[in-house]
């Protein structure tokens, strides 16, 4: 199971690193940039059902408020 888990790894930085970077944008800039988030990670047989729905999840959470530096 260390392939699992490995894929699994590279799954959940790809999926982190485009919910940072793109939460609440259009579900296709999410999708595009998921996309190549698990490319970059060598992420491999990921059903595209999977990405759709995290795109979608992605896409429709709010996105993240910027900090303040003002304070």
């Amino acid at each position: 199971m260390p392939a699992v888990s490995a894929n699994l790894a590279k799954l959940e930085r790809a999926v982190a690193r485009t919910r940072a970077s793109h939460s609440g944008q259009p579900y296709a800039e999410v999708h595009r940039a998921l996309v190549e988030a698990l490319e970059h990670e060598g992420a491999q047989r990921i059903l595209p059902q999977v990405v759709e729905e995290l795109a979608r999840q992605i896409s429709e959470a709010p996105a993240s408020p910027l900090p303040d530096l003002h304070t």
